[in-house]
């Protein structure tokens, strides 16, 4: 594929490649997380790259019969919008709100929630502490977001899959001028993220543990990545380890993008990206099988140092390597 000129040239070029991830279970939660996906893959062409390279190198035969570990989403800790907001539409759905999280130098706070059913994916919701920020960034923050005087997700029918989709794939505010873009750039990579992307899925993760040996182990799958052309994040080191060793993730850097901004200047940002985590099984199920184990014998949850690296897939530091 050429250079994409834009979002929109990603959005066609992969139409008709046909990269998802239906579920076995038709239910009103698969269906929105699937099309949540159609449109994350169409935007992020190292999805449909990855994926291309893991059937012909036997690991699966379809995107389909790739484990989802978890998907991740950020959000603004503004009036009316924020985790209390975003929450509301998986917890309708049957998710649990498990551990809180807090990043102290990126001002972030999270939580992750476990699935209703195993087939499905965690969910991490992460939010910026806007109150934290210099005067001018919450200012052109505020200039975005205070229009929106009640919370969005309250006028939702959660039960209407179509339409839940559609809100998540709707921009809430303006598009922000460059301008304002390259301010909150400068002092919240994050934050910067959000003002254009706004709610559009952050990133998938593919569930290294799940695939046939050797490619269930981080260092094998990270080589078969690096092989095929994917620049993989190096903050905290190519492969994050929590500290009781049983979590460890690595994750792409993010897709570069031409977007248009206000008064059709455009420019060139971060989009999403995919990541990858590998969890072992605890200590006190080492003694079981492979073909034994299954994920509530697994490390569960998340860790912070882990995930603060993560967060730097879109950072210009890691786009400009």
């Amino acid at each position: 594929m050429p250079y994409p000129k834009s979002i929109q040239d990603i959005v066609n070029y992969f139409y008709e490649l046909n990269i998802d991830m239906k579920f076995k279970r038709n239910t009103k939660i698969t269906q929105i997380l699937d099309s949540l996906f159609e449109v994350y893959s169409k935007r992020v062409p190292d999805v449909k790259k990855i994926t291309s390279e893991m059937i012909k190198k036997g690991m699966v035969s379809s995107q389909t019969e790739i484990i989802n570990d978890h998907i991740a989403f950020r959000t603004l800790g503004v009036p009316n919008l924020g985790i209390n907001s975003f929450e509301k539409i998986f917890l309708a759905h049957g998710y649990k709100k498990r551990d809180f999280y807090h990043f102290r130098a990126k001002k972030l706070n999270a939580y992750w929630y476990s699935p209703p059913a195993k087939e499905l994916p965690r969910i991490f919701i992460s939010e910026l502490r806007v109150n934290e920020l210099s005067t001018e960034a919450k200012k052109i923050i505020k200039s975005y977001t205070e229009e929106i005087k009640f919370d969005p997700v309250d006028k939702l029918d959660l039960t209407n899959s179509e339409s839940v989709a559609k809100f998540l794939q709707t921009p809430l505010w303006n598009l922000p001028t460059v301008e304002d873009y390259e301010f909150l750039l400068n002092e919240s990579e994050y934050a910067s993220w959000v003002i254009y992307n706004r709610y559009y899925l952050n990133h998938y993760t593919i569930s290294v543990h799940d695939l046939p040996s050797p490619f269930n182990k981080l260092e094998s799958f990270n080589s078969f990545l690096k092989n095929i052309g994917i620049k993989l994040n190096t903050s905290g080191g190519i492969i994050k380890t929590s500290k009781d060793k049983l979590l460890r993730q690595s994750s792409s850097v993010a897709n570069s993008v031409k977007a248009k901004f206000y008064n059709n200047k455009e420019r060139i940002i971060a989009g999403s990206y995919v990541e990858f985590a590998e969890r072992s099984p605890l200590p006190e199920f080492t003694h079981l099988i492979p073909s034994k184990l299954k994920s509530i014998h697994r490390r569960e949850g998340f860790e912070t140092s882990n995930a603060d690296s993560i967060f730097e897939s879109t950072f210009t530091s890691q786009l400009k390597r």
